[in-house]
């Protein structure tokens, strides 16, 4: 199915890039990235609610992909919040958010700021508050090779090392889309280093259990995460629960904070399950 290109422009004037496919006329599904990924991480995805009738976007985070860096370094959680509102008036229509880990953050600050534009919220592996040991894993894995990857193979191999519960790809090709070739010859990620930013703060949590509790009790809320996250641990679920005890709450099985990339075919069905009932 064709894509239609939208270009949205941030307050300080980045170029925010991204994409909607679709009939046009069917309930909007936004899916939102996590950090150190680009909006390619949701194909499987967004291929599977197409299927089930819904309309698909997709965009790369400031400091992502195809979207512009911050000159000023701003990767705040409030400046992703206010892009995905930009991007929403660029495609000009409310939608469902779908948003993993930093993309979930977003989504709760963008709800807060624009409640119009948001028909439904579904958090993907985050809660206001996570378990820090999985947060820093993410970030030593987003930290390690400054200096970037001599081949594709030895990316592949630093992803496995993150993740050695997933099958390893045979075909490592389509991690291309997550590396920039540099001047030097050599493969680094696609994202500025500087989106790492500091480490989670109580305040940050704070912050975000106020986002959370300030949603209104009709909107459609799930929290779907994997059993095996070390992100979000029986614990932070059951805080979650405490705060947001109307939200629906999914463990998939076999899945770790990488929800959708390892158990695709379970988390595609249930957000499509979740959508169709509370969307209609």
């Amino acid at each position: 199915m064709t894509a239609r290109p939208v270009r949205a422009t941030s307050v300080e004037g980045l170029a925010i890039v991204g994409e909607l496919r679709g009939r046009g006329d069917a309930p909007l599904v936004l899916l939102l990235h996590g950090g150190g990924q680009t909006r390619h991480a949701w194909t499987g995805t967004a291929d599977h609610l197409l299927g089930t009738g819904f309309d698909v976007g997709s965009y790369d985070a400031r400091g992502h992909g195809d979207s512009d860096w911050a000159a000023d370094r701003d990767y705040s959680l409030p400046a992703h919040g206010r892009d995905l509102v930009a991007f929403l008036r660029a495609a000009g229509r409310p939608a469902a958010l779908v948003g993993a880990s930093m993309g979930g953050i977003s989504a709760l600050f963008a709800a807060a700021e624009a409640p119009e534009l948001v028909r439904a919220l579904v958090l993907v592996d985050i809660v206001p508050r996570f378990a820090p040991e999985g947060v820093a894993r993410v970030r030593n894995f987003m930290q390690a090779h400054p200096d970037g990857f001599a081949t594709i193979e030895d990316a592949a191999a630093a992803v496995h090392a993150y993740n050695p519960n997933r099958a390893r790809s045979k075909n490592p090709s389509g991690l291309m889309r997550s590396l920039r070739e540099g001047a030097d010859g050599r493969l680094r990620w696609h994202w500025d280093p500087a989106v790492v930013g500091d480490a989670p703060t109580e305040a940050l949590a704070d912050m975000l259990s106020e986002r959370l509790a300030a949603l209104p009790a009709s909107l459609p809320l799930m929290l779907i995460s994997g059993a095996q996250s070390d992100v979000v641990d029986p614990q932070a679920v059951a805080g979650f629960r405490a705060q947001a005890p109307h939200a629906e709450i999914v463990a998939v099985d076999r899945a770790g904070h990488m929800v959708a990339g390892d158990r695709n075919d379970a988390f595609s069905d249930a957000i499509a399950g979740f959508l169709r009932r509370r969307l209609g």
